[in-house]
């Protein structure tokens, strides 16, 4: 039964055209049960009548889009709900109907599908990035439910690019870089080798159009003398494997132009040494034949060494499994052969939409479908990171494969990204490992947690219980859930610390009006909580501790006195241990240590910043005296601060040396070293140190002056 002509013949005015529908359904129905395809029939005649009388930028009938983008999964087999998804998918942005009409008409499972590809043109953001990275965000959302999600997209983005022609210069480009960034490197994490290869060459020739042409001709000009090279080599390698006894179908490769060009630009290598390189792909029944090809090309061309990788028995993170090896092939040129099942093939072409067609209960144990859920859940856990943007940057990182393998104590596999660090493995672990690391052994030795992993190494993470994450690793850990991970860590532990250094401001300043927390009671706490509309104490000990709120004024709100008085400067309000976490810090300007008086500045979300009273940038300040704070040091600090010296020093070889090796032996660590001026005869050195106290400093002052060679040294003062 022709379904399409019966559809067709029902519409109305210009939809009655076919628009792909009759090669849709020829190739839905080499697949699909009659009532299935009558599903998707339906789902074309509600999206004609809804699109009815629109058209692209090309002229074209709108339909002819959703259509096409039907067809690229039809061609990958997936299921109805999938295909009609993929017509429908623009229905709700672009026409009157809605996700609930889409409901009604063919059930949740498709509105939700149309749902998760939907843009959010609905809500009004600050700008188009944040627009963009809602949107992705809600795709990712969507697609960690169900993946057909991401086909649905990549196969309208794909078709999008193809028709990309159609659009002004400075659009085409925009769209051409979103998709080299983000739909490529999806297309690739989740296996999908056809959509990858034509998403990245549609994205250069629209980003780079220029290079494009240039690169495109050349290739065109080299293609007759290589297919010449290349049929006479396939025929060598079928010969070879026949007389084996070896069923395998022998493919000459053509390289895509963008692989051509990421090749040149990499590894800075000529145009002519990556066009003469030959690819070829031998497909196979099983697993066993791989290995015994891989001895027969070996047998036929002298294999390069370091060139050999083995994705069969490691596949790559996307699942991915084939033999890569390079060859000296005929007057040395070089011949890259990959050796594969045919199921591995139809792996490497479609990724995880290539087991779509099998039952549920198989589809579980297929290796793509098992590593896209892998990614997935890991994006679940991203996604609770702060805003869309981050969430964006976080994935993006994620998403470039370019990949080692190291090894857990027990030889379990982890695949990172290349220049992983040990606290990047210890976060792929699990997340609590990351945040209780204090070391790391690669083969068995203590090694710096910022060490960069190599293919092949054991790793093991050494925990402590009570270890909490270093800041200082967002500067160089590489993957997206170790950064997210410390983020929020970070976010959760100053909250706490937050929330304790608020309530000690505010019971200070209720001390200071004869007054306590424990004195105003859960009454009349309760009612401030009201009338300042927050839910809990803590939210109040919060606002205080990070700066919000003032606790002189907080204070005389709970004691209901007049808000207008000014707080008691002379007052000791806070005393400070140097353990208060991130919610007090030390001024870079003027690098308070203990021993200097020194004066708190409430800053709004930083907490209190603490700096000397000789800072020159107080005088700013004191146009805000409510936001002053007196503060005081504990006596005995067991910790170390940063603190800035000025050496004025002879020009002389081995100047720097000495001072450093002065400095040491004073029991400090040099920071950072700068010089500031340079004259003829004497240099001006900046060092920032690690000390203890005033008197601590004043030893490494006092060494460093009766250095021979050292005409002057101040400590800086802002």
């Amino acid at each position: 039964m022709d379904y399409a002509a019966t559809l067709l013949a029902k519409l109305p005015g210009a939809s009655r055209r076919n628009y792909g529908m009759r090669q849709l359904v020829e190739t839905l129905e080499s697949y699909l049960p009659p009532d299935q395809i009558r599903t998707v029939m339906r789902a074309y005649e509600f999206g004609a009548t809804a699109h009815d009388g629109q058209k692209r930028q090309s002229g074209e009938p709108y339909i002819s889009h959703p259509v096409a983008v039907a067809q690229e999964l039809a061609d990958m087999h997936l299921d109805a709900q999938a295909i009609a998804a993929a017509i429908l998918h623009d229905v709700v942005e672009d026409t009157e109907a809605s996700i609930k009409d889409i409901e009604a008409e063919f059930g949740a499972e498709v509105a939700a599908l149309v749902d998760g590809v939907s843009k959010l043109d609905q809500i009004q953001f600050r700008s188009r990035a944040e627009a963009q990275a809602e949107s992705f965000r809600k795709m990712m959302l969507a697609m960690i439910e169900d993946i057909r999600v991401i086909l649905v997209k990549l196969a309208d983005r794909l078709h999008n690019m193809q028709t990309l022609d159609a659009m002004p210069a400075k659009k085409k480009a925009r769209i051409a870089r979103e998709t080299l960034d983000i739909y490529a490197p999806i297309a690739n994490r989740l296996g999908i080798n056809r959509f990858k290869v034509e998403l990245e060459d549609l994205g250069f020739r629209h980003l780079y159009p220029l290079r494009y042409r240039v690169l495109d001709k050349a290739l065109r000009r080299s293609k007759g003398n290589q297919r010449q090279i290349v049929k006479k080599i396939s025929e060598e390698f079928e010969k070879t494997l026949a007389a084996e006894g070896i069923d395998a179908d022998v493919i000459g490769r053509e390289k895509h132009l963008f692989s051509v060009y990421r090749k040149m630009l990499e590894k800075k290598r000529l145009l002519s040494d990556v066009v003469d390189v030959y690819g070829f792909r031998i497909i196979v029944d099983d697993v066993n034949d791989c290995y015994k090809v891989l001895g027969l090309v070996h047998g036929l061309y002298k294999p390069m060494p370091g060139r050999f990788k083995d994705y069969i028995a490691i596949p790559r993170i996307n699942g991915y499994q084939s033999l890569h090896t390079t060859l000296f092939g005929p007057k040395g040129q070089p011949l890259e052969v990959q050796i594969r099942t045919r199921h591995m093939d139809r792996v490497a072409e479609s990724g995880v939409a290539s087991h779509w067609q099998y039952k549920a209960e198989e589809k579980t144990d297929a290796t793509p479908q098992r590593r896209a859920r892998d990614w997935l859940a890991n994006l679940a856990e991203l996604q609770r990171s702060g805003t869309s943007e981050e969430f964006l940057e976080s994935v993006k990182v994620d998403l470039f494969p370019d990949k080692i393998y190291v090894f857990t104590p027990k030889g379990d596999i982890k695949p990172m990204p290349k220049g992983s660090t040990t606290i990047d493995f210890a976060y792929a672990v699990h997340t609590d490992i990351g945040n209780r690391c204090v070391a790391a052994k690669i083969d068995r030795r203590l090694v710096p947690l910022r060490t960069e992993l190599q293919n092949g190494q054991t790793v093991e993470i050494i925990t402590a219980r009570g270890a909490r994450p270093n800041p200082n690793w967002l500067a160089f850990v590489r993957t997206a859930k170790a950064r997210t991970a410390i983020r929020n860590h970070m976010k959760t532990m100053r909250s706490s610390e937050s929330v304790d250094l608020g309530k000690r401001l505010l019971d200070r300043s209720l001390k200071d009006l004869d007054s306590s927390l424990r004195k105003v009671g859960k009454v009349r706490m309760k009612a401030a909580i009201d009338e300042l509309d927050l839910n809990t104490n803590e939210d109040l000990f919060e606002q205080i501790g990070l700066g919000e709120r003032l606790a002189p004024l907080t204070a005389r709100l709970l004691l209901g006195e007049n808000q207008k008085g000014e707080s008691d400067a002379d007052t000791a309000s806070l005393v400070i241990a140097g353990t208060e976490g991130m919610v007090v810090s030390y001024a870079r300007c003027c690098h308070p240590i203990p021993g200097d008086n020194v004066m708190g500045y409430l800053s709004s979300g930083r907490g209190v910043v603490i700096h000397r009273n000789k800072c020159g940038n107080l005088s700013v300040f004191r146009k805000q005296p409510e936001k002053w704070i007196a503060v005081s040091w504990e006596k005995e600090i067991d910790r170390e601060f940063s603190s800035q010296i000025h050496v004025d020093t002879q020009n002389k070889p081995g100047v720097l040396a000495e001072i450093a090796a002065t400095i040491a032996d004073s029991g400090s660590n040099i920071e950072q070293v700068s010089v500031l001026g340079r004259h003829e005869d004497c240099s001006v050195l900046s060092f920032l140190l690690q000390v203890k106290n005033r008197q601590h400093l004043a030893q490494i002052l006092r060494s460093v002056r009766k250095m021979p060679n050292v005409i002057r040294v101040v400590r800086d003062c802002a």
